[in-house]
Parts: C-alpha cells; sequence; structure tokens
C-alpha cells in the first residue's frame, strides 16, 4: 500500500512510525519534517499527505502534529479526505470502519513505540462497514465535500 506521512517535528515515534510502515511492507512517501527541505509546518505537510490521498498518489496517509489536532484539522480540509486523530487501537479500528477513514492522525506527544504498533495493528486491520446506516453516513460526509466545492 502507499503510504504518504507528515510531521511538523523530527520525533523518534516519527522515524519509528516511518520504519514500522516500511517493515511491514508499505510504500512510504514523507512531508514535512521527515523529509529535507520540506516545509514543516504541520498545516502545510498534513495538507500535502492529504492531498496525496485525495488525488490517488497514496491509498492512505498518516499525518502527525505535537497532539495530532492539528495534522486531522488541516488533512481535514482536503476534499474526499476523512481524517481521524487515534490515540489507541479501539478508536483506530473504529474510525477504520464506522467512518471509512482513510487519513490517521497521531499525537507526537502521547503514541508511544508499543501504542503506535496497537493502533497501526487496528488501522490496517480494519475494513468499512458495509452496514447500510454506516455507508449513508460515509456518503453524507462525501456529499458535505460536494457542496462546499459547490460553493
Amino acid at each position: 500500500m502507499r503510504i504518504s506521512v507528515s510531521s511538523d517535528m523530527d520525533e523518534p515515534v516519527a522515524r519509528v512510525l516511518l520504519a514500522e510502515l516500511r517493515r511491514r511492507g508499505h510504500e512510504v512517501r514523507t512531508h514535512g519534517a521527515l523529509r529535507p527541505g520540506a516545509d514543516a509546518q504541520w498545516a502545510v505537510c498534513s495538507e500535502a499527505a492529504a492531498r496525496d490521498v485525495a488525488d490517488g498518489a497514496a491509498d492512505q496517509a498518516v499525518v502527525c502534529c505535537w497532539t495530532g489536532t492539528g495534522a486531522s484539522i488541516a488533512a481535514n480540509k482536503v476534499p474526499g479526505v476523512r481524517a481521524a486523530l487515534c490515540t489507541d487501537a479501539v478508536t483506530a479500528d473504529g474510525a477504520r470502519r464506522w467512518n471509512d477513514a482513510n487519513v490517521l492522525a497521531l499525537s507526537l506527544r502521547l503514541t508511544s513505540e508499543p501504542l503506535l504498533k496497537e493502533i497501526l495493528d487496528a488501522w490496517f486491520a480494519g475494513e468499512p462497514s458495509q452496514d447500510p446506516e454506516d455507508r449513508q453516513n460515509v456518503a453524507r460526509v462525501g456529499r458535505l465535500d460536494a457542496d462546499r466545492n459547490d460553493s
């Protein structure tokens, strides 16, 4: 899978994230502090990773900042992106299952290496629900993007 990764800081957990994604066989594209010479502002690099997903250059993305909040906000401004800030494996599973999230947002401050691996396990094992109500909610979010673009 092609995964776009951004971080506004070159923190140890961000480096572990890159190594873990590659170890799992993913093709990784980096943005922000993880890419020499790139703009490391959280809004800029999170948008870049999210655009990779929206444009089809990446299948999914992981965006990181100190709390994860700014990265998730910036990513969610890109039409077609459903970013979820996940601080545990249960939330990551639910984000994939019920929200068909395609961008994982992580906190550099809160995410330890063991927790990161649990979150990634749940994220990649999670499958979008085929329940009609869940699909209707995801479709509604898509229509919100379309309405925003029509304005």
